[in-house]
């Protein structure tokens, strides 16, 4: 095989696996381990409304998710660190092994603050999955054999966006919401299998150097901020000294990360990427994507089952409409950018037609009927879809061969963190509005002896009578609204910054490459 260069600029020598590794079954497993990761982070949020109903914590219970993607996001790049110095085989298994022990622990929570706690364990897993199968699959092939396997991939995404919240509303149905978590087990326990006996690719042969002080900040700032956006306006007054005292931490972290990246040699986010307005441009719309689009999922299944009173199993089959247009207008606008050579209008177009969706998602309320609340999904949908190529695919277009790796990563980071700030501080409007709705909304006595924290439950729903029921469910639709209001400065903010990218042609080889480098600089 061809010599091809790493992520992060050196040269690295391909040979290739050896010859006793099985290459179907390896892909088989590949493929496994990325349609678990997509996946999971689908079937719980159809599963959330029955967790809190049990277990409580509808004030936290957005940690659920959110400490399983700080705790992704955070590692995705470490593993890839790691892998260069132990091996590709090895830290992978580590990382399915860790993902797994997760999965396990979570089926058993038995309090929201033992599940928060166990997904952070799953996240640890989850964030060495999808950066290890691509190591792998670039050690095993060149890049022409490599393309066609990162097509089965997409289709393995686009099959768990679909499926997934479906799934979960019929694991939750049929078994219980501890096996949204424990369907993991079995499936990881072949990929385990699998790889383990079938993958054998040479030894590590370059030492690489870890940056643990720009992780350690990275980190460090990361939660500091989600908790800052967590807690205000629910545990605390926005005002308060310990919010106040968050967001500095916040800032100061994230500054003092900003100096150890200028120091280190290899760092976590090379800087000098943020030089070229079309990477800074994918990083700031990808925040705005991961706010809106990702950070609002959990709301939407709140809502169908909730207020429209759907079972598990009925909400995700709601929410397929939505996937299906996220899925079908990602396919459609890169295979136009495929054949025009041309991508700025469609991170232009994702930021208006979210606009026009969250106007539409904050006019539900009790009346709303369901083939509408799935209309206006569906548009939702496709503002999404428009965004989840061309991002990385224009960040890429500019930048140096050499820094490819490091581009793909910063860009899904971004994604990441902007999913992380978007679900904390919906959670926190949401869960402010809901209580003042229901004080003002129930007789005082109405509610008496019944945890609030369970009304999420159709079991617990079920049991109050009619008058009370209703004035429950236009609470959480009157909860609802500023939160999709709230998303629309967001996405404002987010169209101006892709107005701003350049509308440069997609290089197609190293002389238009070339030709788009200079054009951007």
């Amino acid at each position: 095989m061809p010599s091809r260069t790493t992520g992060t600029g050196g040269p690295l020598t391909a040979a290739g696996p050896a010859p006793q590794t099985r290459v179907k079954p390896v892909i088989a497993a590949c493929l496994l381990a990325v349609f678990l990761a997509m996946l999971d982070s689908q079937v719980v949020a159809t599963a959330l409304p029955r967790i809190v109903g049990d277990l409580g914590g509808l004030d936290v219970f957005a940690w659920v998710t959110t400490a399983y993607i700080i705790a992704a996001s955070v590692t995705t790049p470490v593993y890839g660190k790691l892998g260069d110095l132990f091996g590709r085989k090895k830290i992978f298994l580590i990382a399915v092994t860790v993902f797994l022990v997760g999965s396990a622990l979570s089926g058993a929570a038995q309090s929201m603050d033992q599940l928060i706690l166990f997904r952070t364990v799953q996240g640890i897993g989850a964030g060495g999955l999808f950066v290890s199968v691509l190591a792998i699959i670039g050690e095993l092939f060149n890049p022409r054999e490599a393309a066609k396997y990162f097509n089965l991939f997409g289709i393995v995404f686009a099959l768990a966006a679909l499926s997934g919240p479906a799934v979960g509303g019929a694991l939750t149905d049929l078994l219980s919401w501890h096996w949204v978590f424990l369907v993991n087990l079995p499936v990881g326990i072949v990929i385990l299998a699998l790889v383990a006996t079938c993958l054998h690719l040479p030894r590590a042969d370059r030492p690489a150097h870890i940056d643990y002080t720009g992780f350690v900040l990275l980190s460090a700032s990361i939660v500091t901020l989600t908790l800052a956006a967590s807690w205000g306006g629910v545990k605390y007054d926005w005002l308060d000294w310990r919010i106040l005292a968050l967001g500095a931490a916040a800032v100061l972290l994230a500054v003092l990360f900003v100096g150890a990246e200028r120091r280190t040699t290899e760092p976590v986010i090379p800087l000098h990427l943020f030089r070229d307005s079309t990477f800074s441009v994918s990083v700031l719309v990808s925040v705005a994507a991961g706010i809106v689009f990702l950070g609002s999922v959990n709301f939407l299944a709140i809502y169908i089952q909730v207020v429209t009173g759907a079972s598990p199993t009925m909400s995700g089959v709601v929410l397929l409409p939505m996937m299906f247009g996220l899925v079908a207008s990602s396919v459609v606008s890169g295979a136009a950018i495929t054949r025009t050579g041309r991508y700025k209008w469609y991170p232009v177009l994702s930021m208006a037609v979210g606009i026009v969706g969250a106007l539409l998602l904050a006019t539900m309320d009790t009346g709303t009927s369901r083939a509408v609340v799935i209309a206006y999904m569906l548009v939702f949908g496709i503002a999404a879809g428009l965004n989840m190529q061309v991002l990385t695919m224009a960040a890429q277009n500019t930048a140096p061969r050499d820094d490819i790796g490091a581009v793909h990563a910063t860009v899904a980071f971004a994604r990441q963190l902007g999913t992380t700030i978007g679900i904390s501080l919906f959670a926190s409007i949401f869960y402010n509005r809901l209580t003042e709705e229901i004080a003002d909304r129930t007789p005082a006595d109405a509610l008496r002896g019944i945890d609030h924290d369970a009304l999420s439950s159709t079991e617990t729903l079920d049991r109050l009578t009619e008058p009370v029921r209703h004035a429950v469910e236009q609470s959480y639709a009157a909860a609802l609204t500023p939160v999709f209001l709230t998303a629309v400065p967001v996405l404002v903010l987010g169209l101006l910054a892709a107005l701003a990218m350049k509308n440069l042609p997609l290089r197609g080889g190293d002389h238009q490459g070339q030709e788009a480098a200079a054009e951007e600089n």
